[in-house]
Protein backbone atom coordinates (compact mmCIF):
# COMPACT_ATOMS: atom_id res chain seq x y z
CA UNK A 1 0.00 0.00 0.00
CA UNK A 2 1.10 3.93 -0.49
CA UNK A 3 2.03 5.56 3.02
CA UNK A 4 3.54 8.70 4.00
CA UNK A 5 6.63 7.62 5.99
CA UNK A 6 9.43 9.67 7.84
CA UNK A 7 12.51 8.52 9.25
CA UNK A 8 14.02 11.62 10.72
CA UNK A 9 12.53 14.63 12.58
CA UNK A 10 12.08 17.65 10.95
CA UNK A 11 9.34 19.58 8.62
CA UNK A 12 7.42 18.38 6.45
CA UNK A 13 10.04 17.77 3.84
CA UNK A 14 11.03 14.88 5.82
CA UNK A 15 7.26 12.64 4.45
CA UNK A 16 7.87 10.39 1.98
CA UNK A 17 5.71 8.96 0.02
CA UNK A 18 6.58 5.03 -0.09
CA UNK A 19 5.41 1.47 -0.86
CA UNK A 20 4.77 -0.20 2.63
CA UNK A 21 3.29 -3.56 3.27
CA UNK A 22 -0.72 -3.33 4.16
CA UNK A 23 -1.15 -4.33 7.72
CA UNK A 24 -2.81 -7.40 9.00
CA UNK A 25 -5.51 -7.03 11.50
CA UNK A 26 -5.60 -9.04 14.37
CA UNK A 27 -8.72 -11.29 15.84
CA UNK A 28 -10.11 -8.23 17.63
CA UNK A 29 -8.98 -5.55 14.91
CA UNK A 30 -10.29 -4.71 11.72
CA UNK A 31 -8.67 -3.22 8.41
CA UNK A 32 -10.39 0.08 7.23
CA UNK A 33 -9.70 1.65 3.84
CA UNK A 34 -8.70 4.98 4.58
CA UNK A 35 -11.00 7.55 3.13
CA UNK A 36 -9.53 10.48 5.08
CA UNK A 37 -7.59 11.30 7.77
CA UNK A 38 -7.05 14.97 9.78
CA UNK A 39 -4.21 16.87 11.04
CA UNK A 40 -3.52 17.33 14.78
CA UNK A 41 -1.13 18.89 17.00
CA UNK A 42 0.42 15.68 18.31
CA UNK A 43 1.26 14.84 14.48
CA UNK A 44 2.91 17.76 14.17
CA UNK A 45 5.23 17.64 17.34
CA UNK A 46 5.71 14.17 16.97
CA UNK A 47 7.23 14.72 13.25
CA UNK A 48 9.32 17.99 14.76
CA UNK A 49 10.30 15.81 17.28
CA UNK A 50 10.54 17.75 20.75
CA UNK A 51 11.75 16.08 23.45
CA UNK A 52 8.55 14.65 25.01
CA UNK A 53 7.81 12.92 21.66
CA UNK A 54 11.02 11.82 21.43
CA UNK A 55 10.98 9.75 24.54
CA UNK A 56 7.89 8.43 22.82
CA UNK A 57 8.85 7.34 19.69
CA UNK A 58 12.71 7.04 19.86
CA UNK A 59 15.43 9.78 20.77
CA UNK A 60 17.40 10.12 17.52
CA UNK A 61 14.70 8.67 15.13
CA UNK A 62 11.29 8.06 15.02
CA UNK A 63 11.26 4.19 15.97
CA UNK A 64 7.41 3.52 17.03
CA UNK A 65 5.26 5.55 14.65
CA UNK A 66 6.97 5.34 11.13
CA UNK A 67 3.40 6.70 9.60
CA UNK A 68 1.41 9.46 11.30
CA UNK A 69 -2.03 10.04 11.69
CA UNK A 70 -4.68 9.70 13.93
CA UNK A 71 -8.23 10.82 13.15
CA UNK A 72 -8.98 8.70 10.46
CA UNK A 73 -12.93 7.80 8.77
CA UNK A 74 -13.07 4.76 6.52
CA UNK A 75 -14.50 1.59 5.02
CA UNK A 76 -14.00 -1.58 7.06
CA UNK A 77 -12.36 -3.45 4.59
CA UNK A 78 -11.58 -7.01 6.31
CA UNK A 79 -12.98 -8.11 10.33
CA UNK A 80 -10.88 -10.37 12.44
CA UNK A 81 -12.16 -13.15 13.62
CA UNK A 82 -13.07 -12.32 17.21
CA UNK A 83 -14.89 -8.70 15.79
CA UNK A 84 -18.65 -8.56 16.37
CA UNK A 85 -19.65 -4.73 16.14
CA UNK A 86 -18.34 -4.38 12.76
CA UNK A 87 -18.60 -5.77 8.93
CA UNK A 88 -17.01 -5.20 6.25
CA UNK A 89 -18.76 -2.12 4.16
CA UNK A 90 -19.22 -0.43 7.14
CA UNK A 91 -18.03 3.10 7.45
CA UNK A 92 -16.43 4.08 10.50
CA UNK A 93 -14.18 6.85 12.16
CA UNK A 94 -12.34 7.09 15.31
CA UNK A 95 -8.75 8.46 17.00
CA UNK A 96 -6.38 5.75 16.73
CA UNK A 97 -4.00 7.66 18.82
CA UNK A 98 -3.89 4.84 21.59
CA UNK A 99 -3.08 1.90 18.73
CA UNK A 100 0.01 3.36 17.26
CA UNK A 101 -1.39 5.99 14.58
CA UNK A 102 -1.24 5.26 10.85
CA UNK A 103 -4.24 7.04 9.25
CA UNK A 104 -1.78 8.75 6.66
CA UNK A 105 -1.72 5.60 4.73
CA UNK A 106 -4.29 3.67 2.01
CA UNK A 107 -4.98 1.05 4.81
CA UNK A 108 -4.77 1.20 8.90
CA UNK A 109 -5.90 -1.48 11.22
CA UNK A 110 -7.78 -0.27 14.40
CA UNK A 111 -9.16 -2.64 17.18
CA UNK A 112 -13.34 -2.41 17.28
CA UNK A 113 -13.60 -0.93 20.33
CA UNK A 114 -11.96 2.54 18.83
CA UNK A 115 -14.08 3.08 16.08
CA UNK A 116 -17.85 5.04 16.19
CA UNK A 117 -20.62 4.57 12.97
CA UNK A 118 -19.98 7.29 10.79
CA UNK A 119 -23.84 8.73 9.95
CA UNK A 120 -24.45 8.78 6.16
CA UNK A 121 -24.80 12.24 5.92
CA UNK A 122 -21.61 12.79 7.17
CA UNK A 123 -18.73 13.13 4.70
CA UNK A 124 -15.59 11.39 5.40
CA UNK A 125 -13.48 14.55 5.87
CA UNK A 126 -16.10 15.62 8.57
CA UNK A 127 -15.81 12.35 10.30
CA UNK A 128 -11.88 12.56 10.55
CA UNK A 129 -12.44 15.97 12.02
CA UNK A 130 -13.97 15.25 15.24
CA UNK A 131 -11.63 12.87 17.30
CA UNK A 132 -9.45 14.62 18.99
CA UNK A 133 -10.64 18.19 18.56
CA UNK A 134 -14.15 16.90 19.42
CA UNK A 135 -12.86 14.81 22.28
CA UNK A 136 -10.93 17.50 23.82
CA UNK A 137 -13.81 20.30 23.38
CA UNK A 138 -16.38 17.94 24.96
CA UNK A 139 -14.12 16.60 28.21
CA UNK A 140 -12.74 20.16 28.38
CA UNK A 141 -16.18 21.64 28.67
CA UNK A 142 -18.14 19.36 30.32
CA UNK A 143 -16.22 16.42 32.02
CA UNK A 144 -13.66 18.70 33.17
CA UNK A 145 -15.05 22.63 33.19
CA UNK A 146 -19.15 21.65 34.10
CA UNK A 147 -19.68 24.13 31.71
CA UNK A 148 -23.61 25.22 32.62
CA UNK A 149 -26.06 27.87 30.36
CA UNK A 150 -25.48 30.72 32.77
CA UNK A 151 -21.23 30.41 32.63
CA UNK A 152 -19.66 33.12 30.93
CA UNK A 153 -17.13 31.05 28.59
CA UNK A 154 -14.11 31.91 26.91
CA UNK A 155 -12.37 29.89 24.45
CA UNK A 156 -7.98 30.69 24.08
CA UNK A 157 -7.11 29.51 20.26
CA UNK A 158 -10.87 29.31 19.19
CA UNK A 159 -10.73 29.56 15.45
CA UNK A 160 -9.02 25.86 15.37
CA UNK A 161 -10.44 22.52 15.59
CA UNK A 162 -11.64 22.77 19.41
CA UNK A 163 -12.50 26.17 19.01
CA UNK A 164 -15.06 25.21 16.04
CA UNK A 165 -16.57 22.81 17.81
CA UNK A 166 -16.67 23.90 21.54
CA UNK A 167 -18.41 26.70 20.22
CA UNK A 168 -21.64 24.40 18.79
CA UNK A 169 -21.15 22.15 21.89
CA UNK A 170 -21.29 25.17 23.93
CA UNK A 171 -24.63 27.06 22.15
CA UNK A 172 -26.27 23.29 22.10
CA UNK A 173 -25.79 23.41 26.38
CA UNK A 174 -28.01 26.55 26.46
CA UNK A 175 -24.66 28.87 27.20
CA UNK A 176 -25.47 32.89 26.41
CA UNK A 177 -21.89 34.32 26.50
CA UNK A 178 -19.26 33.07 24.40
CA UNK A 179 -15.71 34.95 23.64
CA UNK A 180 -13.24 33.72 21.27
CA UNK A 181 -9.74 34.30 21.14
CA UNK A 182 -7.58 34.53 17.86
CA UNK A 183 -5.45 36.16 15.34
CA UNK A 184 -6.37 39.26 13.24
CA UNK A 185 -6.97 36.70 10.24
CA UNK A 186 -9.84 34.36 12.16
CA UNK A 187 -12.07 37.44 13.87
CA UNK A 188 -14.78 37.09 10.99
CA UNK A 189 -14.33 32.96 11.36
CA UNK A 190 -14.98 33.34 14.70
CA UNK A 191 -17.80 35.27 14.55
CA UNK A 192 -19.26 33.22 11.75
CA UNK A 193 -19.04 30.67 14.22
CA UNK A 194 -21.64 32.12 16.72
CA UNK A 195 -19.32 33.74 19.18
CA UNK A 196 -20.44 36.88 20.88
CA UNK A 197 -17.15 39.03 21.61
CA UNK A 198 -14.12 37.68 19.00
CA UNK A 199 -10.58 39.21 20.72
CA UNK A 200 -7.46 39.82 18.51
CA UNK A 201 -4.56 38.25 20.69
CA UNK A 202 -2.07 40.49 18.48
CA UNK A 203 -3.93 43.71 19.94
CA UNK A 204 -5.20 42.64 23.50
CA UNK A 205 -4.43 40.19 25.84
CA UNK A 206 -7.30 38.96 27.38
CA UNK A 207 -5.39 37.58 30.66
CA UNK A 208 -4.54 41.39 31.86
CA UNK A 209 -7.95 43.10 29.97
CA UNK A 210 -9.91 43.04 33.05
CA UNK A 211 -12.80 41.16 32.37
CA UNK A 212 -13.31 37.58 34.31
CA UNK A 213 -14.88 34.67 33.41
CA UNK A 214 -16.60 31.21 34.60
CA UNK A 215 -14.70 28.80 31.93
CA UNK A 216 -11.37 28.99 29.92
CA UNK A 217 -10.80 26.50 27.45
CA UNK A 218 -7.06 27.43 26.52
CA UNK A 219 -5.81 25.32 23.31
CA UNK A 220 -2.93 27.49 23.48
CA UNK A 221 -1.22 27.34 27.21
CA UNK A 222 1.01 30.70 26.47
CA UNK A 223 0.83 32.08 29.73
CA UNK A 224 1.78 31.41 33.45
CA UNK A 225 -0.88 30.39 35.92
CA UNK A 226 -1.15 33.49 37.75
CA UNK A 227 -2.43 35.14 34.85
CA UNK A 228 -4.61 32.96 33.58
CA UNK A 229 -6.24 32.70 37.20
CA UNK A 230 -6.85 36.52 37.27
CA UNK A 231 -8.81 36.24 34.59
CA UNK A 232 -11.34 33.85 36.11
CA UNK A 233 -14.13 35.06 38.41
CA UNK A 234 -14.48 33.59 41.89
CA UNK A 235 -15.15 29.60 41.81
CA UNK A 236 -14.35 29.54 38.10
CA UNK A 237 -12.24 27.13 35.74
CA UNK A 238 -9.42 27.41 33.66
CA UNK A 239 -8.53 23.88 31.41
CA UNK A 240 -5.51 23.48 29.60
CA UNK A 241 -5.61 21.28 26.42
CA UNK A 242 -2.77 21.94 24.35
CA UNK A 243 -0.36 24.11 23.86
CA UNK A 244 3.79 24.83 25.27
CA UNK A 245 4.40 21.16 27.35
CA UNK A 246 6.74 22.83 30.33
CA UNK A 247 3.16 25.99 30.72
CA UNK A 248 1.16 23.17 31.13
CA UNK A 249 2.98 20.86 33.29
CA UNK A 250 3.39 24.45 35.43
CA UNK A 251 -0.20 25.15 35.22
CA UNK A 252 -0.66 21.31 36.81
CA UNK A 253 1.88 21.88 39.29
CA UNK A 254 0.48 25.37 40.47
CA UNK A 255 -3.33 23.98 40.34
CA UNK A 256 -3.90 23.54 44.20
CA UNK A 257 -1.79 26.54 45.81
CA UNK A 258 -3.52 28.34 43.55
CA UNK A 259 -6.94 26.73 44.31
CA UNK A 260 -6.14 26.97 47.92
CA UNK A 261 -5.65 30.81 48.11
CA UNK A 262 -8.12 31.67 45.49
CA UNK A 263 -10.74 28.97 44.90
CA UNK A 264 -10.32 28.89 41.59
CA UNK A 265 -9.68 25.53 39.16
CA UNK A 266 -6.78 25.24 37.12
CA UNK A 267 -7.18 21.98 35.59
CA UNK A 268 -5.13 19.67 32.32
CA UNK A 269 -7.68 17.88 30.20
CA UNK A 270 -6.77 14.14 30.24
CA UNK A 271 -7.82 12.80 26.54
CA UNK A 272 -9.85 9.76 26.81
CA UNK A 273 -10.24 8.96 23.39
CA UNK A 274 -13.56 8.28 21.25
CA UNK A 275 -15.34 8.50 24.66
CA UNK A 276 -18.12 11.16 23.62
CA UNK A 277 -18.25 10.09 19.47
CA UNK A 278 -21.95 9.21 19.95
CA UNK A 279 -22.90 12.35 21.27
CA UNK A 280 -21.28 14.30 18.52
CA UNK A 281 -23.64 11.82 15.81
CA UNK A 282 -26.17 12.88 17.87
CA UNK A 283 -25.33 16.76 17.20
CA UNK A 284 -24.75 15.94 13.83
CA UNK A 285 -28.00 13.98 12.43
CA UNK A 286 -29.89 16.55 14.38
CA UNK A 287 -28.61 19.18 12.69
CA UNK A 288 -26.57 21.30 15.67
CA UNK A 289 -23.65 20.69 14.81
CA UNK A 290 -21.12 22.24 11.71
CA UNK A 291 -17.61 21.12 11.16
CA UNK A 292 -15.51 23.70 9.57
CA UNK A 293 -12.55 21.90 7.93
CA UNK A 294 -9.76 24.86 5.63
CA UNK A 295 -9.21 23.86 2.22
CA UNK A 296 -9.32 20.66 -0.14
CA UNK A 297 -6.65 18.23 0.56
CA UNK A 298 -5.73 15.14 -1.12
CA UNK A 299 -3.51 12.20 -0.54
CA UNK A 300 -0.47 13.68 -2.23
CA UNK A 301 -1.21 16.85 -0.30
CA UNK A 302 -0.35 15.52 3.47
CA UNK A 303 3.10 17.44 3.19
CA UNK A 304 1.15 20.90 2.41
CA UNK A 305 -1.18 20.08 4.98
CA UNK A 306 1.45 19.72 7.29
CA UNK A 307 2.83 23.41 5.69
CA UNK A 308 -0.24 24.85 6.33
CA UNK A 309 -0.96 23.78 9.72
CA UNK A 310 2.98 25.04 10.73
CA UNK A 311 1.53 28.75 9.43
CA UNK A 312 -0.98 28.91 11.57
CA UNK A 313 -3.16 30.26 8.96
CA UNK A 314 -6.30 27.64 8.82
CA UNK A 315 -9.39 27.98 10.24
CA UNK A 316 -11.28 24.63 11.79
CA UNK A 317 -9.65 21.87 11.01
CA UNK A 318 -7.32 20.49 8.23
CA UNK A 319 -8.14 17.43 7.03
CA UNK A 320 -6.75 15.39 3.77
CA UNK A 321 -9.58 13.28 1.37
CA UNK A 322 -8.26 10.06 -0.19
Amino acid sequence: MKAWVYHDYGGPEQLQLGDVPTPVPKDDEVLIRVRSCALNDWDNELLRGDFINRLLNGLFRPKRMPILGSDIAGVVETAGAHVTRWKVGDEVYGDLSSNGFGGFAEYVCAPEEALERKPAKMSFKEAAAIPQAGMLAYQGLFDVGQLRPEHSLLINGAGGGVGSLGIHLARNAGIERATGVDSTEKLAFMKSLGFDEVIDYTQKDFATAGQQYDLILDCKTSRMPRAHASALKPGGTYCTIGGSVPKMLVQLVSSQPIRALTGKRLRLVALNPNKDLEAFNDLFESGKLTVSIDGDFGFDDIPDLFKKFRSGAYKGKLVAGY
